[in-house]
């Protein structure tokens, strides 16, 4: 696996962290390393599907234990 393909899945990972510092970082590193706007984007979308996901079985999970 290339470093641009790295960084751009470490883009989706530190979305889903919610972690501002980590996507400045790795948006940059991704660049630096080849990746277009439409590929930045794209990993950015697929780490807020990922969020998304994982919040709403949270949400699930949080309602069966009150």
């Amino acid at each position: 696996m290339d470093v641009k393909v790295k960084e751009l899945i470490a883009i989706g990972a530190s979305v889903t962290a919610n972690c501002k510092p980590c996507i400045e970082y790795h948006v940059a590193k991704a660049k630096e390393n080849g990746a277009t706007d439409e590929e930045v984007i794209e990993a950015i979308e697929i780490g807020k599907m990922v969020r998304k996901g994982s919040a709403s079985q949270m949400d699930k999970f949080i309602e069966t234990i009150r």
